[in-house]
């Protein structure tokens, strides 16, 4: 095809389908959750696929027939993606425990995968277990369902499952805290719009694990309520989890309001994949991964004692 014919063509989503075998229900999901493709509209309001687009789509499909996952590879350039197909790369293989879990998953055996579990979580104790096992897993399960090769149904079970056993786990914790070593008191919460749980469960499994006494308001709080929460419960930190389908202006909107509404002591932290985090977040807000944690409040202790110490 010539070249400036190519780059100024536009592509229909049957278009689409038909030349990479990309479902239009994959292709919807992708645009949600890793902000690619990123069509534009036709006069009709119909998606509308450059042809560079359609290209970039080709390769993923090409390299998702290899084995990759798509949540691996949708941010590199056509380029990079060219010469993973070209160098025959195959990526690392999930262990193969997590393989295990995934195929429970998948065959509707949730008793058994929370059997599964819950000795891993024996084996491992609560802060290796998020780490090493349920944040992998959750990644492959959802890069699964954006895949197509679960249904949305089947992401519940798995997520009905988890907090099972996840639940269980946080609340058999010793409540034991050394008197010269004051715990934060953490309200864990998502904003309003943001859905997706399992993030908010694994932080707050890791906080309380690292002896922090944590209470969670679950999904979509209103800022109104958190703020309510968090001077009701005396918190020394709001804690936030977000998915990378977090929309970047209403999350930074967002942001600013709990922080201006929250006492200045009060501290804001947030992990997860939303790009409000990794490109120049606000600077009140304490951004950390799971492997963070535990390092993050041993320093917000240090800090408390020392400050308690400036005082006496």
């Amino acid at each position: 095809m010539d070249t400036d014919l190519q780059s100024t063509s536009a592509f229909s989503i049957s278009d689409v389908e038909r030349d990479t075998g990309l479902a239009k229900e994959t292709l919807r999901v992708w645009e949600r959750r890793y902000d690619f493709p990123q069509p534009r509209r036709d006069a009709f309001g119909e998606r509308s696929y450059p042809a560079e687009q359609v290209q970039k789509l080709r390769m993923v499909k090409r390299l998702l027939d290899l084995g990759f996952r798509p949540g691996k590879i949708m941010q590199h350039s056509t380029a990079q993606l060219q010469q993973l197909a070209n160098a025959g790369s195959t990526p690392p293989a999930p262990a193969p425990q997590l393989e295990h879990y995934l195929a429970l998953c998948r065959s509707h055996q949730m008793a058994e995968l929370g059997d599964a579990l819950r000795q891993a979580l024996a084996v491992l104790g609560l802060k290796a277990f998020t780490i090493d096992v349920i944040a992998p897993l959750t990644g492959m399960v959802g890069e699964a369902w954006a895949c197509g090769e679960l249904a949305v149904y089947e992401e519940h079970l798995y997520s009905e499952t988890l907090q099972t056993v996840m639940r269980h786990a946080i609340f058999s914790l010793p409540q034991a805290s050394s008197p010269s070593m004051r715990s934060p008191r953490i309200v864990l919460s998502t904003l309003p719009q943001e859905r997706h749980g399992l993030g908010l469960l694994m932080a707050e499994a890791l906080c309380a694990a690292a002896g922090a006494h944590c209470m969670s308001l679950g999904v979509e709080t209103p800022l109104t309520d958190i703020v309510a929460a968090a001077r009701a419960q005396r918190a020394d930190i709001v804690a936030l989890s977000f998915s990378s389908a977090s929309k970047q202006r209403q999350t930074r909107d967002s942001l600013q309001q709990l922080h201006a509404s929250l006492p200045p002591s009060m501290e804001l932290w947030a992990g997860g994949r939303s790009p409000v985090l990794t490109r120049q977040p606000p600077p009140f807000l304490h951004v950390l991964d799971l492997r963070q944690v535990d390092e993050s409040i041993a320093d917000w202790r240090r800090r408390h004692q020392a400050l308690a110490l400036q005082t006496h």
